[in-house]
């Protein structure tokens, strides 16, 4: 054979490829179609990129610094959808209940953001979430529009709750430590990204002191009302009488904490002053102040921190005293430990 026929013969097995290939590929996606056609004919276009979304670069960047810290990269926010502007929960509960937390709250979730429960008959919490950890979350438009400093928390707080020893513990142990987690994680980012100086860190550097305060308010009224519903409940009070004392109890919950400094990437009081708000903040703020004692023992070291909180959650505490006992338990991680574990004491 010379080299014409040579010539000839590679080029029809090369055509009977090239025709092989497009009969097999017709399911496959454009892009992958693309792909499998290259050198079977001329100039191919690139392959479409999707847009940049609002606060790409910044999760981006924050994300890398978390790891830095000791939070391991995650599947959340890698991409934009707009499929909906935020997730529609819709808590309730009745006019004399309690729940411990939003997980025993009643629960309906809207295609819209209006709430379907007749408000006269229960206590209701509507709530569009910026964003629930998945490990594959995507940036909603609602995160995409929060103010820098809301976002800043988010993202470390939901790519916490993907970290494996997370999901050991109770979800109100795990919710309080990624609420702590995001607050200074986003405060370190702002100081290192902005600088020290920056109205921006200024802003977010007392964010952690001001849930602490926040979290000795909802708590201490959680009590109090929870008390009032027990009295209701054992024949004490009458209807009435127990709506009388919420309404007082929450008229002063409200007062107290407005009082105090206002913080800028949470609400300083509940979004809805009635049962079914009080209930979901207190999953947040109930364990904080444990978990707060821990990291003020370690000096305020926010690897240092996270690491601690990580070795907790390990060990699967589902109560106060299983949580101070994890604690209690743990390596002298820096040496600024040598004071404030003692503190954890069995309340």
């Amino acid at each position: 054979m010379d080299s014409t026929e040579r010539t000839t013969a590679l080029r029809r097995l090369q055509l009977r490829h090239c025709q092989s290939t497009v009969t097999s590929a017709v399911v496959v996606p454009l892009l992958l179609v693309s792909v499998a056609f290259a050198g079977c004919g001329g100039a191919r276009s690139a392959p479409a990129v999707e847009p940049p979304f609002p606060r790409q670069a910044v999760i981006g960047q924050l994300q890398e610094f978390q790891q830095d810290l000791g939070v391991e990269r995650t599947g959340n926010f890698q991409r934009f959808s707009a499929a909906q502007d935020a997730v529609y929960r819709c808590y309730f509960t009745g006019r004399l209940e309690l729940p411990a937390s939003y997980d025993a709250l009643q629960l309906v979730e809207p295609d819209d953001p209006i709430c379907p429960v007749d408000e006269t008959t229960y206590d209701l919490f509507f709530y569009p979430i910026e964003a629930v950890a998945s490990g594959s979350s995507p940036v909603s438009p609602a995160l995409a529009g929060a103010a820098l400093e809301r976002t800043l928390v988010v993202v470390p707080h939901e790519d916490f709750h993907n970290q494996p020893e997370t999901g050991q513990a109770s979800f109100d142990v795990a919710e309080a430590a990624a609420t702590l987690v995001g607050f200074v994680a986003a405060r370190d980012f702002a100081r290192v990204t902005y600088g020290g100086e920056s109205a921006l860190f200024r802003r977010l550097d007392r964010e952690v002191d001001r849930f602490l305060v926040k979290s000795h308010i909802v708590n201490g009224y959680f009590q109090r009302l929870n008390d009032v519903y027990g009295e209701y409940d054992a024949g004490e009070l009458t209807r009435d009488e127990a709506l009388t004392r919420k309404a007082a109890l929450f008229a002063d919950f409200d007062r107290q904490c407005r009082a105090s400094v206002p913080a800028v990437s949470f609400n300083t009081c509940p979004a809805v002053m009635n049962n079914a708000g009080l209930a979901f903040d207190s999953t947040y703020t109930r364990h904080f102040p444990t978990w707060f004692a821990l990291y003020e023992s370690l000096g305020r070291d926010t690897r240092a921190t996270i690491a601690a909180f990580r070795q907790v959650l390990g060990t699967g505490p589902h109560s106060e005293r299983e949580l101070i006992e994890a604690a209690q338990a743990l390596p002298r991680l820096t040496s600024s430990t040598d004071v404030g574990l003692p503190q954890f004491r069995d309340p």
